[in-house]
């Protein structure tokens, strides 16, 4: 996302012209609000904490909008004065005060929500689901919940069931009455995650999330269920104030047309979302109660001898590999819990690949070496998956993908690339014009998409404590 502030100016100059000749169709008497913003080198923006959004992990700041963010601003060239909330409308008033130039939630654009601020492009949609606990009765009609729906005050849900519930009673009629048996109970002490949570606990009946959250949410509670969608399209946008001009909304579709034009955004999409669009009840059940119960017994080896690794990650291929079962074999004759074949065993000094503390410093020092051939100039965590694929596939099939991707116009030096012309590994149009030939690319993209799904669970049970 670095560009040359020539450039970028040049072409921010540009956008203001462009928009004040539009408004004014004249000589201008006053600043855009894009000039003002230039001119003060800042551009304030409110957001709220969420593992979506924006949080402080271990490395700095990091989230989904707080990178798309932090884009826009090397974009104008001035620097980012981010503003976390507590609550949506406390934001979405200092947003109508002037205080804020955008406000970035992660949230979805309502039509009441139009009604108040103006917004950028449309950079995602999701859907809006009622989310109820597995196991528990479903619920079939949004008018007759015997429990009430628990919502984020001032969010896109809140605002999106007040709208629905409105419209329901607006078409009652004298001949047919429609009974709302349904309360919907706004909260400011929980954001939408911790509601997820709630319902999973059984502490709560309902509550409403996007899908994006509720992605996120599954893979550490998998008895989250949908029981109903209440909206199958919604927008996903930066609110700027509504009476303001449009120079800085200019200035988004241009930022938002470049990231898209260059990539960049689906590299950022993939590394929050791309792994995790998929659920598997079963498997992400499973897992977690496979962390809590089997791991502890070879936690230790995984610390032992991750090196340079995360030891989080080791375990989550390990798990991948053999479910950290240490007799474990497949049709090919691997074996043990880092599943090594007979040659990859010789070649790192293990005798018994069903010994525990061999297999693991095996694989381990295996992958490394893995890590270590795969071409410098690409970056983290590009590097990781391409050598996860590789420790599935082998470096050659890695390297004939790579190919396959930059002759179809492709970057082979990122993962989000790459992992589209995976399968056609296996595709004999494709894997004739190889050097190695035939694959099971597919195969090696579940691989590394699943251990993705297991390290992120993995880090969050960590951090809570349960491993």
């Amino acid at each position: 996302m670095q560009s040359q502030d020539y450039k970028k100016r040049l072409k921010l100059q540009l956008i203001i012209i462009l928009s004040i000749a539009v408004m004014s169709c004249g000589v201008p008497t006053v600043p855009t609000a894009l000039s003002s913003l230039l001119e003060r080198e800042s551009i304030r923006v409110g957001t709220v904490y969420g593992a979506g959004t924006f949080y402080n992990g271990a490395e700095g700041p990091q989230g989904f909008e707080y990178e798309l963010l932090a884009g826009f601003a090397d974009y104008l060239g001035v620097t980012l004065d981010l503003y976390p909330f507590y609550s949506y409308e406390v934001m979405l008033e200092q947003l109508e005060e002037g205080n804020l130039d955008i406000v970035a939630t992660g949230d979805a654009v309502t039509s009441s929500l139009k009604n108040r601020f103006a917004y950028g492009p449309a950079y995602q949609h999701v859907k809006q689901e009622l989310v109820f606990q597995a196991g528990t009765s479903k619920p079939r009609e949004l008018l007759e919940l015997d429990s009430p729906i628990i919502a984020v005050a001032g969010s896109s849900q809140a605002h999106l069931l007040s709208d629905l519930l409105n419209g329901f009673s607006d078409k009652e009629t004298d001949s047919q009455k429609v009974s709302l048996r349904t309360e919907v109970v706004t909260t400011e002490d929980s954001d939408s995650e911790e509601l997820l949570q709630q319902v999973a606990n059984g502490d709560i009946a309902y509550t409403v999330a996007d899908s994006n959250r509720l992605a996120l949410q599954r893979r550490r509670y998998p008895n989250l269920a949908v029981a109903k969608t209440l909206h199958e399209d919604m927008p996903m946008a930066w609110a700027l104030p509504l009476n303001q001009d449009d120079s800085v909304k200019a200035a988004l579709i241009e930022y938002f047309g470049t990231v898209h034009q260059s990539g960049w955004f689906t590299v950022l999409e993939d590394k929050y979302f791309g792994h995790i669009r998929q659920f598997d009840y079963v498997d992400s059940r499973a897992f977690n109660y496979a962390a809590e119960t089997a791991l502890a017994q070879y936690k230790p080896l995984f610390q032992q001898y991750a090196g340079d690794l995360d030891w989080r990650l080791l375990a989550a291929m390990s798990y991948q590999e053999s479910h950290w079962d240490s007799d474990a074999i497949s049709r090919t004759g691997v074996r043990g819990l880092m599943m090594l074949t007979l040659d990859t065993a010789s070649d790192w000094d293990v005798d018994d690949r069903t010994d525990p503390e061999q297999s693991i410093r095996g694989g381990s020092r295996y992958f490394a070496s893995l890590l270590n051939r795969i071409p410098a100039r690409i970056s983290e965590p590009d590097r990781t998956w391409m050598a996860m694929a590789s420790y599935n596939i082998g470096m050659g099939h890695l390297e004939d993908a790579r190919v396959l991707t930059e002759q179809q116009g492709g970057n082979p030096d990122l993962w989000v690339d790459v992992k589209r012309r995976l399968p056609q590994l296996r595709q004999k149009k494709y894997y004739r014009t190889t050097r190695y030939g035939y694959a099971r690319g597919d195969e090696a993209l579940q691989y590394v998409e699943n251990i993705r799904r297991y390290y992120d669970s993995l880090v969050w049970l960590d951090e809570q404590g349960k491993i």
